[in-house]
């Protein structure tokens, strides 16, 4: 094929025209990735700064751009599936383990007192029980309150014999104007002075004055008044939370006075109104002790014997040498 000198010249001329067109293409995109490039640096350059705006801000923490959620010096919460140690022990633990300590210790230290009480009005009775022996007339019986042998001397606040009250009424209880209505009537001077020396108590608890100047005046020995304050007691507040007390001490301010078959009335009396009273099994145990002072063999083991059954704990614990004493008086079978 023969090509024609025009033809081949245009020919030519398309081919730089596509070469040039190429050429300024390809020159193009060079500004653009120029500005790619600086705009990258920027960047960079931004990310720095804000990484040393960071490191002051938040001086070693490791995050990059916000603060670090897990700072030096504290735990990672345990996560789902893992063994964390045991927390250490915090101020409201340390508060709480204090708090039981404290329980602890109050419980042993009631426990103490109570026991420390029992042994005192153990102590009280086997004294007034002395002084009973001693101012009662010869060839009368011992009372039964007098369980084991007292070390201690009688007391200056003794009963006369001749202040011992006339014979009673066969009735169940006691009245106030009839037991103690002799030594009420002529006191001697000295005993009302001794009486008078016994302060009540004046607190907000009327009740428990009342029985507290009861326990008073039977503590000194002064068993007619102490009948008197405590009946007076056991008649105004019979739903006090130291009935069974005062029920309890009322038999034994006869039973110390050598009156057994008035004190036996009282004990049986505050032993059926509540077995669970706080004084119920004393008042057995003096039930018995009760009728052994008046040769009631019979009655006397089996007070002893329903003593020993209902409170088994009491009798071999508290009250275990009040009874052991009180058994080896009699012979039951």
């Amino acid at each position: 094929m023969t090509i024609r000198p025009r033809t081949l010249s245009l020919r030519l001329a398309g081919a730089a025209m596509m070469v040039a067109t190429a050429a300024s293409v390809a020159s193009v995109p060079a500004p653009l990735m120029a500005q790619d490039n600086a705009a990258e640096a920027r960047l960079k350059k931004v990310e720095a700064e804000v990484r040393a705006l960071q490191r002051k801000v938040f001086p070693g923490g490791d995050g990059k751009f916000f603060e670090p959620q897990i700072t030096p010096g504290t735990q990672t919460p345990a996560t789902a599936g893992t063994t964390s140690p045991a927390p250490s022990t915090t101020a409201v633990t340390d508060i709480l383990i204090r708090i039981d300590a404290l329980e602890n210790q109050l419980q042993t230290m009631t426990a103490r007192a109570e026991e420390q009480a029992n042994a005192i009005a153990q102590l009280s009775g086997r004294l007034a029980a002395l002084e009973a022996a001693a101012s009662a007339p010869a060839g009368t019986l011992a009372p039964a309150g007098a369980l084991p042998q007292p070390a201690l001397g009688v007391p200056a606040a003794s009963v006369p014999a001749s202040q011992i009250p006339a014979p009673r009424p066969a009735a169940s209880v006691p009245a106030v104007s009839t037991a103690p209505a002799p030594v009420v009537s002529a006191p001697s001077a000295a005993r009302l002075a001794a009486v008078q020396a016994i302060a009540k108590p004046q607190t907000a608890d009327a009740a428990d004055d009342e029985y507290s100047y009861g326990f008073r005046l039977w503590n000194a020995g002064f068993y007619p008044e102490a009948r008197q304050q405590l009946t007076r007691y056991v008649e105004q507040y019979p739903n006090h939370s130291r009935i069974s007390f005062g029920r309890n001490l009322l038999g034994r301010a006869f039973l110390d006075d050598n009156m057994p078959e008035d004190a036996a009335r009282w004990f049986l009396k505050n032993y059926q109104a509540n077995k669970a009273g706080d004084r119920a099994p004393d008042s057995l145990l003096y039930l018995g002790a009760s009728m052994v002072a008046m040769k009631d063999t019979k009655r006397a083991c089996i007070a002893l014997a329903e003593f020993a059954e209902t409170y088994p704990l009491i009798a071999s614990g508290r009250l275990a040498s009040d009874y052991q004493a009180t058994r080896a008086k009699v012979k039951c079978n």
